[in-house]
């Protein structure tokens, strides 16, 4: 990051917010709460919250991964910290000068300890930070910005870091101690960039990178870019065969929804093919062009990630990536009344007219009163198969969206859980948890909807998604990703 000497002015802000904006009024953005934040590391579980730590010492804390507040406890200051969790510890790694701060690029990089990142948990005590990397004013390289990767594959902890200045870097370091391994010369990977991150993923290394200008408020150019590689050392080339060392990256998130300067990518694996990546954007234009703290869905295309968008609400079909059937009411379909046509007796000439739609009023007195089930058939846009999704703020969250209800459009009948792990829509919305949705966008680009509860099984769902058992036949039943009777597209048509 290069940090100006204006940084002081860009550090987290502990200010109420003055209102709920997101998903809930415009299109979707940062999360919720007091998302204030430059430079967040990826993302740390523990205990059941999520952590997130930023320049300046300090950083977030969220129960549900929607909503956060200020209240993250990170000692030593300095500038865009990492975190990742070993074994039973978690290790933090931040920049403690460098990036031009004080008019210079002498830079130093520490590591620390931590069994807890609960600031309120008796086992809360950050061990003496363990210097890592320097770097000096007629080096190339700034030692700042540094992110974590111990490798699936070999248990082995790696470091990238660096900034415009000059080259970033990648280190070695040992993942029982947070020191680096001795003897370990570090390597020039890319230019051209910083913030970097590492990550694995199907046989191929991934670097991270953040592009363009920071700290300039509303004008910071940010976004971030990838290449990747077969090996940690790289070399790592994006897809048109640039190599990051002479400048390349493809674009993963830049400029959304009225914010600008995305930087600092962190990636979170919740279940197999569902992914977040998490950032920061330096103005959010809704929200006094402060730099907030935001999650995407991670979508992978043809081997690439990319920022997938936030579910928003509106009203859609629902339908079934298994066949292609939508969602609807179990109810009888109701004919549309229109003279038989034979094509052969057709005039060419006739002008030809819109016809009307079939309307809610038009069917909605052959419905029953009390509960209805639901199916799947084919797409027809009538009434009973067209679903209005609305966000729910006041019940919470999980990372990257809150909790939402499903009506059928123009309606309050909800779509529900019931306590034999099957569907069915009550008449009318009451806010119980079985009522609640959760829509994840996964790693291809479909979605997985779980319900936030299921009556008689306790605490949150994490497990049962609705699952299209046959073609016609819509149900609960466990989430696997590698079926599609747990996929869903919305088709807003």
């Amino acid at each position: 990051m290069k940090i100006q000497e204006q940084i002081s002015r860009l550090l987290p802000s502990r200010r109420l917010c003055g209102g709920i904006l997101c998903l809930f009024s415009l299109a979707a953005n940062a999360q919720i709460g007091q998302p204030w934040i430059h430079d967040p590391s990826t993302l740390a579980e523990c205990d059941g919250k999520y952590y997130t730590f930023g320049t300046g010492g300090g950083g977030l804390i969220s129960e549900d991964g929607w909503s956060w507040k200020g209240g993250a406890v990170r000692p030593g200051g300095g500038a865009a910290p990492d975190a990742i969790k070993i074994g039973d510890r978690y290790l933090i790694i931040y920049g403690a000068t460098g990036g031009g701060l004080g008019g210079g690029h002498c830079g130093i990089i520490y590591t620390m300890w931590n069994k807890t990142l609960d600031p309120n948990s008796p086992d809360f005590k950050f061990t003496e930070p363990i210097e890592v990397v320097r770097s000096a004013d007629l080096e190339d390289n700034d030692a700042i910005d540094p992110g974590l990767l111990l490798d699936p594959t070999t248990g082995r902890l790696w470091v990238s870091y660096g900034t415009y200045f000059g080259f970033i870097r990648l280190i070695e370091l040992d993942p029982k101690t947070g020191k680096r391994v001795e003897g370990n010369k570090e390597q020039d990977i890319a230019i051209d960039c910083e913030a970097t991150d590492l990550l694995y993923r199907d046989g191929w290394y991934y670097l991270l990178g953040t592009h363009g200008t920071c700290c300039d408020g509303i004008n910071s150019t940010y976004n971030i870019v990838v290449g990747r590689s077969r090996s940690v050392t790289g070399p790592y080339v994006d897809n048109v065969g640039r190599d990051m060392i002479k400048g390349g990256g493809k674009m993963v998130v830049a400029t959304d929804n009225h914010m600008v300067g995305a930087g600092h990518f962190g990636r979170t694996v919740i279940d197999e093919g569902v992914e977040v990546m998490s950032c920061h954007f330096e103005a959010d234009f809704d929200r006094s062009g402060r730099s907030v703290l935001a999650i995407r869905p991670l979508l992978w295309k043809n081997g690439w990630p990319v920022a997938g968008e936030q579910f928003k609400g509106g009203t859609y079909e629902i339908e079934s990536e298994r066949r292609g059937y939508a969602l609807e009411l179990a109810v009888d379909f109701v004919r549309m009344q229109q003279e038989r046509q034979m094509w052969w007796k057709l005039d060419p000439n006739e002008p030809t007219k819109v016809l009307p739609m079939q309307t809610l009023d038009d069917v909605k007195s052959t419905w029953s009163e009390g509960d209805i089930p639901v199916r799947a058939g084919d797409y027809m846009f009538r009434p009973h198969q067209r679903w209005t999704i609305t966000p729910v703020p006041e019940a919470g969250g999980y990372l990257s969206n809150p909790y939402f209800k499903i009506t059928i459009a123009g309606t309050e009948r909800a779509l529900a859980a019931t306590a034999d792990k099957e569907l069915t829509t009550v008449p009318k919305f009451s806010g119980a948890s079985e009522q609640l949705w959760r829509i994840e966008q996964l790693t291809d680009g479909t979605f997985r909807i779980m319900p936030k509860t299921i009556p008689g099984i306790d605490g949150i769902n994490t497990r049962y998604v609705i699952y299209s058992v046959a073609d016609s036949t819509p149900t609960l039943a466990e989430y696997d990703f590698s079926s599609d009777n747990s996929k869903w597209n919305f088709r807003n048509k």
